[in-house]
């Protein structure tokens, strides 16, 4: 088995905000799907829109995150899963597509 991380990208919930209907029954789907692949889930964890940006050695770190358009990466999961094409298939199922989110899936290069 080889590890991987699930990078979640979305976009930025402050700039489409969803009913509470919604976002509750999405953390819900969240957790079902949590629960279904505990065996290969080692952690992760969402993210705080609080961070700093550090470009060079020479600019102070600017109190930002990055943002691609309105998308940003909103959390990640460590997962482990036979190759890449079974994370793949792991992820195809996540609840992040339910509010247009994306997952970027990165082997480990080091194990």
């Amino acid at each position: 088995m080889k590890k991987f991380i699930a990078l979640f990208r979305e976009p930025d919930g402050r700039q489409e905000p969803h009913d509470e209907a919604a976002i509750k029954q999405h953390r819900q789907n969240w957790a079902a799907w949590m629960e279904r692949w505990s065996g290969q889930i080692s952690g992760g964890s969402g993210l705080t829109l609080n961070g700093r940006i550090l470009k060079d050695l020479e600019t102070a770190p600017a109190a930002d995150i990055y943002k691609n358009g309105t998308e940003i990466v909103g959390g990640f999961l460590l997962i482990t899963a036979a190759d890449l094409d079974a994370a793949a298939d792991m992820m195809r199922s996540c609840p992040i597509f339910e509010f247009d989110g994306r997952i970027e899936i990165r082997e480990y290069q080091n194990q």
